[in-house]
């Protein structure tokens, strides 16, 4: 029945929001069934219902954790800014902030990067996300391109893309490491001083 269905799948829903907090907070080796249930606020029997070993919901969760890790959304103000270096500068920031502020999604995406080391189904979704990450910095980065081609002689789009993307994994990873430690400018101003000029605060 169309009720039934519907009601099922908000269910699996609210399981996984609750494995995606679960393992938030203690990682993949806390995603069991039961710590799922009591998060969620369900029966055990219910959580095995829709999943019935630890294994299947962790290789459900990844599609969650990596809309939520690698979705590219340009923020407005982003958006609006006319001159394409200064747009894509300041995508840098909006990206490098919201990756170096939420270090326990970084953690979470590193796990699933490693468990596709032994997983190819993981692995091929893995690859494909970050893929399109990067795909999504392309139409800024061919403008940039277009709007200064003497300043980016020999330089292509999808290479300018890379860069930008790793510009952007290096903060995080660093945030990683160190979270009370990291100072974003610190970052930016040592980059400043070994490349020349990066995205920098007004």
């Amino acid at each position: 029945m169309p009720g039934k269905k519907a009601s099922e799948t908000m269910r699996r829903q609210q399981i996984l929001k609750a494995a995606h907090d679960v393992a938030l907070r203690q990682g993949l080796g806390g995603v069991t069934l039961r710590a799922v249930a009591a998060r969620a606020r369900l029966s055990h029997g219910l959580v095995l219902f829709h999943f019935k070993r630890k294994d299947q919901l962790v290789s459900a969760l990844v599609d969650r954790v990596l809309t939520t890790s690698l979705s590219l959304g340009i923020a407005e103000d982003v958006s609006s800014i006319r001159d394409p270096r200064e747009r894509l500068r300041s995508l840098l920031r909006q990206e490098m902030a919201r990756f170096s502020g939420d270090t326990r999604q970084v953690r979470l995406f590193l796990e699933y990067w490693a468990l596709g080391t032994r997983n190819s189904v993981i692995r091929a979704k893995v690859s494909a996300e970050l893929e399109r990450y990067r795909a999504a910095f392309r139409v800024l980065t061919q403008e940039v391109l277009h709007s200064e081609p003497s300043r980016f002689a020999g330089v292509t789009a999808d290479g300018l893309a890379a860069v930008a993307v790793s510009f952007i994994n290096g903060c995080a990873v660093q945030a990683m490491i160190d979270p009370d430690g990291f100072d974003m400018e610190e970052y930016l101003r040592a980059v400043q001083g070994i490349f020349g000029r990066v995205p920098m605060a007004a």
